[in-house]
């Protein structure tokens, strides 16, 4: 049940930009591990894309694909740094209003991607 609360910590809007900005200054920061840096700036390029992998027209799941990657990516990116380092993050993006980027090379994997599985559908249809 504990974590569960802590998830739905995660959806609320307010907390998640808190969150979001915590993972930008993380993921520019120099201690933080290759790997975690890679998935913050995964998990970045997904919510701040003007464009999702799941539209948002489509009914319930296009809302529950932000509603539930996003703070699954901002979980497992905060268990792979080292606590204080994520600490100190949060507290410096509470502490800072600073506006987030539009990455639009995150709109440009998205495409890639749809273009990817509509290749491999096309191809499964006419070979």
């Amino acid at each position: 049940m504990a974590r569960t609360g802590k998830f739905l910590r995660l959806v609320r809007p307010g907390r998640l930009a808190i969150y979001l900005i915590a993972l930008w200054q993380t993921a520019r920061h120099p201690q933080t591990p290759r790997l975690a840096r890679w998935l913050a700036l995964g998990v970045l390029a997904y919510a701040l894309s003007p464009i999702d992998l799941v539209p948002d027209f489509i009914p319930l799941l296009g809302q529950l694909d932000d509603l539930i990657l996003i703070p699954l990516g901002v979980a497992l990116v905060s268990r792979l740094i080292p606590p204080p380092l994520w600490q100190a993050q949060l507290q410096a993006a509470e502490q800072r209003a600073v506006k987030l980027p539009r990455l639009w090379w995150g709109a440009a994997l998205v495409v890639l991607v749809w273009l990817a599985l509509i290749g491999l559908a096309a191809w499964a249809l006419f070979a």
